[in-house]
């Protein structure tokens, strides 16, 4: 027993090793980052609002291109959120505002409940905040009739994937709520307004019906595709959830967190966040780190992977099987 103990006590000292060397951003990395999404992002938009008349489908084809670089953009908001983009927290806010600000999300209330999920995720005594909402198997039979309708279709794809997000993106984040402070409110408040008078000015550029046409196909694309994203890295078949007497930080964020294998591709586009148990080990390594900090260290290669096809396996997980560690589907209850 003393022998396993110090062998864990040393494992916890080389991931620990480990992943504070890939804790440093690098400020040409960061700001070349920026150029190749923002960039791009804007670009896009006016190419969609000079095709529009040519052809729809033409601007449609190119609105799947701007979503990418929606995501992309929103991968920076991510990690400013989390002080890793910059070395500078300044610098981390100033930025993440306005990367915010273009994927229709207020900075100060994400973070505050994106860091709540990073502290309590895989705890099964700390759900509710920041997290896609998941049932045990004992609490779903427990609901009432209407209770488990309710829950049948919250869990439904076409709910999750097909309508929460847009709803998420555009009327959520609009609101405050009870528990934030009063600071973290007036941010919201300010992001609604700056949103406001960026849309009016569009709208009075190119008229509303343009607008819609552009935005809405972009935003749909991109918010769809980022909840995925997601939900897989928490969602899948041997996800690990615990108790609180038996949760564990390391444990839970390398079984806890999918390794979402991408085609290198989608890897860019979303910034490595398939590479999701690194980033749970370790929220503060900027996101251009993650994939080096995997492939170029053993002690993280026994993690199974997800692919891209093996993923849509969790679109039919619903409930947690505390007793066997593992998502199941309904008609496996």
């Amino acid at each position: 027993m003393a022998n396993e103990k110090e062998k864990d006590d040393n494992s916890d000292k080389d991931w620990i090793s480990i992943i504070s060397r890939y804790n440093r951003p690098d400020g040409l990395k960061s700001w070349w980052q920026i150029i190749n999404s923002l960039g791009p992002y804007i670009i896009l938009w006016i190419l969609m609002v000079k095709t529009i008349d040519i052809s729809y489908w033409l601007t449609l084809g190119l609105a799947v291109l701007t979503a990418g670089f929606m995501v992309r953009i929103f991968i920076i908001f991510h990690d400013c959120g989390h002080g890793s983009f910059f070395k500078s927290q300044k610098m981390n806010k100033i930025i993440g505002i306005i990367m915010g600000f273009l994927v229709f999300t207020p900075y100060h209330k994400w973070h505050r409940d994106h860091k709540i999920h990073h502290q309590t995720v895989g705890n099964l005594d700390k759900r509710g905040i920041g997290d896609v909402n998941t049932l045990t198997v004992e609490e779903y039979l427990k609901l009432s009739k209407w209770g488990k309708f309710s829950y049948r279709f919250y869990r439904n794809p076409f709910f999750l994937f097909g309508i929460a997000p847009i709803l998420l993106f555009t009327i959520q984040n609009r609101f405050t709520k009870g528990y934030m402070s009063l600071r973290e409110k007036m941010y919201v408040h300010l992001t609604n307004l700056a949103l406001i008078a960026v849309v009016a000015a569009t709208i009075m550029l190119i008229g509303w019906k343009t607008f819609l046409l552009i935005q809405l196909p972009v935003l749909y694309i991109a918010t769809v595709h980022g909840v995925w994203l997601f939900y897989v890295q928490h969602q899948y078949r041997d996800v690990l959830w615990e108790d609180e007497s038996g949760w564990d930080y390391k444990t839970t964020a390398l079984h806890g967190s999918s390794w979402f294998k991408l085609p290198r591709i989608l890897n860019w586009f979303t910034g490595n966040i398939g590479f999701h148990h690194i980033h749970h080990l370790s929220p503060r390594m900027p996101n251009y780190n993650l994939r080096k900090c995997h492939y170029e260290n053993p002690i993280f290669h026994n993690v199974k992977p997800l692919t891209f096809f093996s993923a849509f396996e969790s679109l039919f997980l619903r409930v947690y099987d505390a007793k066997n560690k593992r998502m199941i589907r309904f008609s496996e209850i």
